[in-house]
Formats: C-alpha cells, structure tokens, sequence
C-alpha cells in the first residue's frame, strides 16, 4: 500500500513539474489595432426639462421616508436649477467637450412661453411652463461648460390642431429664440420616448401611424427652420416588438439614431434589484443586449447611420440607492467602454445633478464617484478605439483606446468586478496606473491610489495623479477600476 502510494504521489510530482502553467494575459500595447471612432463628446449628460423649469421629478431616498414605496411619495417639487452657480459650472465644463440633452418625460408637455410675463400656470393642453430666462440660462451654460444642446419638442394637446396632428407653433417659437439670443442647438428628437406615450403626455391611441405622421411634419419643419440640427429618432426607451413599427415609421429621415437604456426600474418605481448583483456580468451585459437590438434595426432600416445612448443610468425612475455610490461606477465605466467598443457615438448619463442617479449631488452639487469615473475617462481616454486583444471574461473587463494628447500611447481601462479574486496583466512596457477603489462599495466616496477624491477648500478639483509602474504583471485587486496609460506604446495607430 505505501509503496502504492509513493508512486501516486511521484507521478503527480512529475505531473505538476511537466505541465505549462497557465497563460499569463499580456497585452500587446503596440500592435492593438484600431475598430471604431467616436464623437469627441461622447461622455455627455442630461439636465431634464424639468429641472430646468422646476416641476416634480423623482424624489432622492435620502427625501423620503425610507419604508415609503405609495407610488405618491416617488416624485418631489423643486424648484429651477441654478445654472450659475459656480461650482455646478465648473465641475460641468471640467468634462467638457460634452453634449447637454434637455428633454425627458416632461418636456412632451412643457409650453414654451415667448413672452416677457410668462403664465402663471401652464396653459390648456401643457403640463408645465419654461421662460424665456429659463431657456436663456441653458444657452448660457451650454456655451460656459462647452455642451451644445440636445432637446426635444413639445407633443402634447396643447400643441395639437382640430384633427390631433402635431404642429410645430411651439417648436418654431423655441428655435427662434435660440437665435435671437445667439444660442444653437445641436440635435433634437421629436419627441421623449414615442414607445411610452401615456406616460409622455401623447393623445390616446397614439401608435406608430400617428408617430411617422406627426415626424415627417417636424422633420419638414426642421429641414425648413434649422437645417444644421442633427434630426434623432426614435429614442425609445424599450425592446419590445412596438419599436421596430416605431422605428420603421421614421428611419428615413433619421440623421442618427437614438435609443435609452435603463438596465431596470429603480425601487421606488418597485423594481426588485439589489446591490449584491450590480457588479455582476449578467447585469454588465444588459448594455450590449439592448445595443444589439437597436444596431438590428438600424443595419435593416438606416444602414451606417450613427448610434446615440441619449438617456441611460443605473435604473430608471432616479436610481437606486446605490447609484450614488462606488457600487454603480462598474456599471457606468463598463458600459462607456462597452459601447465605444461597439462604435456607439455618444452616451448621455441621466442626470448631471438630480436624483440618486446624479454625477453630483443635487443639493451640494458635490462630486459623486461616478463624476469622478467620468473625468478620469474624459482626461485619459482618446476617441479612437483599440481591441485590447482581451476577451470578455467573468470578472475581468478590458478596454483600450489611445491615450488622449499623447502620440503613440495607448490608455486603458481593466475592471475587475470579481468582488473576492484579484487578477493579472502583463504590460510591455511601463505605465502610469490610477486605481479607484472605496473602503466600501456602498460609500459615497471614492479613492484614487489610495487618496480620498474630493473638492479642495476653495471648492477647486484635486490633481488627479496616476502613480509609476514597471513593464511587467500588474495585479488588480477585488473590486477596482484601474486606468492605466502606456505613453510609450508606440501604438501606429495613435499617432
């Protein structure tokens, strides 16, 4: 029997000296090749129509009573945004060159009133009312923060002649305007999510027919009244068969198409997701499902048309509680280099500063983590977009892309969401590496190497300072987002 086992334990000796050990994953810097480009402001955001001209809008958890979920209790009055403030201002145009999209559900029923004594309340058929002043703050924002606006259009009754067909009166006041101030608008969808139109204020029965009506009128207007605006559609914030009919009703005279993507309803909506799957694969991937979807459509409607994520955040109905946390930075990082990857042209984060979901604090305006994602991605990532030559696995996320101002150097972005296993790379070559991690996922905050992010005492940005590695491994512990920049890739493609 001992003699028996010897010869066991020997030859699994032998076994393990012989074998090739597993293949270490290195990354080679210098011959990634190039597969997409995108828009210079592919990383933008949305202030909503009614943050603009104050309204109800979905109401913080930190607002409420947390064992409330009455669907009453979902939405809060507020009042405008101060669109100079100092502070909002500077943080904005720190991830500039950006868009600035000014829509969402409430701006299907938002008269606009072109006069210099607006209404007191909203007239027949609207169900909110922005000014003059207000519309005149956006165009002065766009301009301070470098984001060209994005809008749509209201589409409600009020807006509607004696047969319930769209016409553009409110349409031609709001542009009109826009140019007496010396303001431009860059591109407009008709209307906010034409798959919802209960919700968006739509007349009763309003399906694709009436939708592709009521487009080739704007459209027509549009081409008339502000020819250099990029026409969007149909940004559509579902997957069900009712987009294709809606799609197909305009794709004709699409400049680019636009879709949403909420991966889900937030909690107070009564979406059941909890934070222990928010770093997940299966809930990363939700993003290249739906793209998958729209980029069907728009290869069989609008070939080579360009896509837009005009509206996205970690759920619907304002978030969740965690979309103010370092929890949902996996999920807002991995999805811009998902969609990069895939040749999507801009992605526009829901909100800039409302809600759970807000880059910044709605009351404070101060930084969330997902803000402090967002300027990492805008100070290292270029526009043109490399195969990292990683393949998707669970636990390890890889992108790449040149290094933006930086010749030949290759940026990338490695996010390990295994919560329990570090992982490996092997670089070339030497680089400048900026981990964020948090002492927990669920805190507000976030660190860069180590150092807590967070306004200075005159409210200025911290020095966002990547630390010196060596060619060789490179480990990535559980739960963490590391850039890493290779300014000496000499990448061909990156010059």
């Amino acid at each position: 029997m001992l003699e028996r086992l010897a010869r066991i334990i020997a030859a699994t000796m032998v076994f393990a000296c012989t074998s090739a050990p597993a293949a270490e994953l290195t990354l080679n810097v210098a011959t990634m090749p190039r597969i997409a480009t995108i828009d210079p402001r592919f990383q933008s955001y949305n202030i909503e129509m009614v943050e603009v001209s104050g309204g109800r809008f979905w109401k913080p958890y930190a607002a409420r009573d947390t064992h409330a979920a009455a669907k009453a209790d979902r939405l809060a009055a507020r009042a405008p945004i101060n669109l100079h403030e100092i502070r909002l201002r500077r943080l904005a145009a720190a991830l500039g060159p950006a868009y600035l999209r000014v829509s969402g559900t409430w701006a299907n029923s938002t008269f606009f009133a072109d006069t210099d004594t607006p209404p007191s309340a909203p007239p027949a058929g609207f169900k909110g009312v922005l000014t003059r002043q207000q519309w005149h703050d956006v165009i002065g924002f766009s301009r301070a923060v470098d984001a060209p606006i994005v809008t749509s259009f209201a589409i409600s009754a009020g807006t509607r002649d004696a047969n319930g067909h769209w016409t553009p009166e409110q349409a031609r006041q709001r542009l009109a305007f826009t140019r007496s101030i010396g303001g431009h608008i860059a591109a407009a969808e008709f209307m906010n999510e034409p798959d919802l139109p209960a919700t968006g204020g739509a007349p009763d029965g309003y399906d694709a027919t009436a939708y592709g009506r009521d487009f080739t009128a704007f459209r027509a207007f549009m081409k008339s009244a502000a020819p250099d605006v990029t026409i969007l559609a149909p940004g559509t914030a579902g997957t069900n068969p009712t987009i294709a009919a809606l799609f197909a009703a305009v794709a004709p005279g699409v400049g680019a198409i636009s879709y949403h993507f909420y991966g889900a309803l937030s909690a107070r909506c009564r979406g059941d997701r909890t934070p222990g799957t928010a770093l997940s694969d299966g809930w990363l991937a939700r993003t290249d499902k739906t793209l998958a979807v729209y980029k069907a459509l728009r290869d069989r409607l609008a070939p080579s048309k360009p896509i837009w994520l005009t509206e996205t955040g970690e759920t619907a109905c304002g978030g969740n509680r965690w979309a103010a946390t370092f929890t949902d930075t996996f999920r807002y990082l991995d999805q811009l280099g998902r969609l990069a990857k895939a040749g999507v042209q801009v992605v526009m984060h829901n909100t800039l500063a409302a809600s759970d979901y807000g880059l910044l604090d709605e009351q404070s305006h101060l930084p969330r983590p997902n803000y402090w994602a967002a300027l990492l991605w805008r100070r290292l990532m270029g526009t043109t977009v490399l195969d990292s030559g990683v393949s998707a696995r669970p636990g390890l996320h890889v992108y790449a892309h040149c290094a933006r101002g930086t010749p030949g150097g290759v940026a990338l972005l490695v996010i390990n969401n295994d919560r329990k296993k570090s992982r490996k790379l092997v670089l070339p070559a030497a680089a400048e590496r900026y981990t964020l991690a948090s002492d927990s996922l669920a805190d507000g905050s976030v660190r860069l190497n180590g150092t807590m992010l967070a306004l200075d005492a005159r409210d200025e940005l911290p020095p966002l300072t990547g630390e010196a590695t060596t060619a060789g491994p490179i480990m990535f512990t559980p739960a963490t987002i590391t850039f890493l920049i290779v300014a000496e890739a000499a990448n061909a493609n990156c010059r």
